[in-house]
């Protein structure tokens, strides 16, 4: 009896317990509030790494949106940011218009820029992207072609105070046509918001148009949609810039200091909670973290008991010889999310380790960012340093290698990081056509692997070594003639000869350039491989036109008058499938830097150094003819249409870009010598006077295009092992070589 009585009793009280639980959650939270702040704060171990709900130390990121700490729900962040942007659930099938992009199939994706009005007030950085938008393949000057529409407002700074700051932009874009409520329009911006706040409002109504923006926060980041770009200062260079750092000091993997910082604290307003904990992890030996009060008109107003002395410290240290010498940077918040730090440690090969909660790093669902950046929490500032001394060396040397790609691939100048929002859009548009991750995330890069060519990876020649597989066994010669047919002893005669008795050629294929009308099949010589003729349309580049007869991966380019001994093609083209992404032959030239004449010069003198080799007589692989016709811009094909010339200059520009690295030059026999037409015939265009002049300028107009000087200087030559030993000729594979 007395059990029974405990049990019932036991359970009156779970009920009760259970009752008040539910019906009087309110009264117990609010009782322990209260005990909270009678009591002070609880006392709680440190959370961990990646405990991301607890915050003992700092202030919550919530609570530094305004200047008083008062912090908003979630629910009221989100509800003030969907009265701004109504159209905040959007993606590509719900607020994009395809049928706009698929009318004239991938050709569709066309960019169209409203022009400015006159009054308008351009930034530098504003322009720069219109400018890159205007010079890419994809743009278009009529608004019925395009694909996607560009503001001519500038968008870039939205921050009240700023004097880039551009009013009325609502009723200007409302009244545009084609608005239709932002579908299918591209807006830019690098800065949101204004003091205290710094929220994301833009200030006026994008609707379902796509954002491109940086610092931009997770929790309103439309996921396929928007783009997260980079932020980067007005000197960011419009094409080119300067390449990563990595190169100048490969090894050892780790530097001088292990961590670094250097940079403004913000003593009031949001993120000066993380910016002014940073002198906690600051040893003045290994870990270098300095920050000065003394920025902004008032900062004396404001500077605490600390500023003096942060600012000694501050100007004990260059910040360029940090960053050159530290194995991690870290890249904490400022007043917005992104950070110019971000873009500098990519650069300078320094680990960035990020410190800025919330942020949608740019480019994201393309890049694995894991593989170059370490993401930390702005709560656990403390966990920073161990967190980086435990990273080995051979993971701190693949981070750092990471970082150079994708600072060449995207980042280096602000052409780069157009295009990849641009590309980045196309490959949602044409999705079945996408290129994959590992593409984006090896080298060369998203922006050279061209999806229209293909979506397989072993039919590009980047990738060969990073799947296992070799190049084919076979290579497709492609004779450029200019001269009419009227003789069998013509050079072309022979030189059909020479590359058809390879036992690796499979086909021949004759780009007829001449003025004269293609000869009949008869006027040809019999041969073992099959032949085609095919009009060149008196185009110069049509000898890099992407064929659809080259079925083999290797192209062997040759010029009409070319002499060679069928062992040196069969050794170059051995040569380039060791090579397959470069340029491997026979006749070389060089460039170089002329100071009288500030340009670059061209030269054809024999010298120990070349940087160019000559497509009259060399192996590429044939994704280099896709490229040269479908990336370089129309002006470059033009120019070299018009001149006759310098399309050889042309492709070892495009190769050692994508490339990084100079062409092969093989064993050649001295007599080698381009020689004169047959009688009666077109003088070669290398006779001509301005022949030399016209390739000078040529070097410095693609210079110009690329924005920088891709070329690459070599002073390696290959030949066959044994060609010259003593021994038996019998024992040698090309004999023929012996003449060298």
């Amino acid at each position: 009896m007395q059990a029974r009585k405990k049990y019932v009793l036991l359970g009156l009280c779970a009920c009760c317990w259970v009752l008040l639980f539910y019906w009087g959650g309110g009264v117990q939270l609010r009782l322990l509030r209260l005990l909270v702040r009678q009591r002070g704060d609880l006392v709680r171990p440190w959370p961990n790494w990646t405990d991301r709900a607890f915050f003992p130390r700092y202030a919550h990121l919530d609570e530094l949106q305004t200047e008083t700490g008062m912090a908003e729900s979630p629910r009221q962040r989100r509800q003030a940011w969907s009265a701004i942007y109504k159209d905040s659930r959007c993606r590509m099938e719900t607020c994009f218009d395809f049928s706009r992009c698929r009318r004239r199939g991938r050709e569709g994706f066309r960019v169209y820029i409203y022009p400015s009005e006159k009054n308008d007030r351009v930034s530098e950085s504003y322009r720069k992207i219109l400018a890159s938008i205007a010079e890419s393949r994809y743009y278009t000057s009529d608004p019925r072609e395009a694909c996607l529409f560009v503001l001519g407002i500038d968008t870039l700074d939205r921050d009240q105070l700023s004097g880039q700051f551009v009013s009325n932009v609502d009723d200007r874009i409302r009244g545009y046509p084609l608005w239709n409520e932002g579908r299918n329009h591209l807006i830019f911006n690098l800065y949101s918001g204004t003091w205290p706040n710094y929220t994301e409002d833009l200030g006026f109504n994008i609707g379902q148009a796509i954002l491109a923006k940086a610092s931009l926060n997770t929790e309103h980041f439309r996921p396929g949609f928007d783009v997260s770009i980079p932020l980067f200062s007005k000197d960011h260079p419009q094409k080119g810039g300067e390449r990563g750092w990595l190169v100048r000091n490969s090894t050892p993997p780790r530097r001088k200091y292990l961590l670094m910082f250097k940079g403004k604290r913000y003593l009031t307003g949001i993120g000066s909670d993380t910016r002014n904990a940073l002198h906690h992890i600051h040893n003045g030996k290994d870990i270098v973290s300095l920050t000065t009060c003394r920025h902004g008109k008032d900062w004396e107003k404001h500077k605490d008991a600390r500023c003096d002395h942060d600012n000694l410290e501050y100007e004990r240290f260059d910040y360029q010889e940090l960053l050159h010498n530290s194995t991690f940077c870290l890249v904490p918040r400022g007043r917005r999310l992104g950070s110019f730090r971000f873009l500098e440690s990519l650069q300078a090969a320094c680990i960035p380790v990020l410190l800025s909660n919330g942020w949608e790093l740019p480019f994201s669902d393309v890049i694995q960012w894991n593989q170059a950046v370490i993401e930390g929490d702005e709560r656990l500032l403390l966990q920073v340093p161990s967190t980086v001394r435990a990273v080995g060396n051979e993971r701190v040397l693949a981070l750092r290698q990471r970082t150079q790609m994708l600072w060449d691939a995207y980042f280096s100048s602000v052409d780069k990081i157009v295009l990849t929002t641009l590309e980045i859009i196309k490959d949602r548009v044409f999705s079945h056509t996408s290129r994959n991750k590992y593409m984006w995330n090896s080298v060369p890069g998203g922006l050279l692997a061209l999806p229209e060519y293909s979506s397989h990876l072993e039919h590009f020649p980047f990738y060969y070594l990073g799947l296992g597989l070799s190049a084919s066994q076979e290579f497709t010669a492609v004779i450029h003639a200019v001269s009419p047919l009227v003789s069998q002893s013509q050079p072309i005669m022979k030189l059909l000869q020479v590359v058809s008795k390879s036992k690796y050629c499979s086909q021949i294929i004759i780009v007829w350039n001449s003025e004269k009308p293609q000869p009949s099949r008869s006027k040809w010589p019999p041969m073992p491989v099959p032949l085609t003729v095919t009009d060149g349309r008196r185009k110069t580049t049509s000898r890099f036109l992407p064929h659809v007869a080259i079925e083999t991966e290797a192209v062997l380019s040759l010029d009409e008058d070319t002499v060679l001994l069928t062992s040196e093609v069969n050794f170059a083209f051995l040569v380039w499938r060791s090579f397959p992404d470069r340029i491997v032959g026979y006749p070389s030239r060089s460039h170089f830097w002329d100071p009288l004449r500030h340009a670059w010069g061209y030269t054809s003198k024999w010298t120990n150094e070349y940087s160019i080799v000559l497509t009259g007589a060399a192996f590429y692989h044939r994704y280099y003819h896709h490229l040269f016709s479908h990336y370089l811009p129309q002006s470059l094909r033009i120019l070299v249409d018009r001149t006759s010339n310098c399309e050889d200059i042309l492709m070892n520009f495009l190769v050692s870009s994508v490339t990084h690295l100079p062409p092969i030059k093989v064993a050649q026999r001295k007599q080698y010598k381009e020689l004169p037409g047959p009688q009666g015939t077109k003088s070669a265009p290398w006779a001509s006077s301005e022949h030399f002049n016209q390739r000078q300028e040529c070097v410095n107009t693609f210079a110009s295009w690329f924005g920088y000087m891709p070329l690459v200087h070599s002073q390696l030559r290959l030949d066959p092992v044994l060609f010259k030993d003593q021994v038996s000729v019998f024992r040698k594979k090309y004999k023929d070589l012996e003449r060298i």
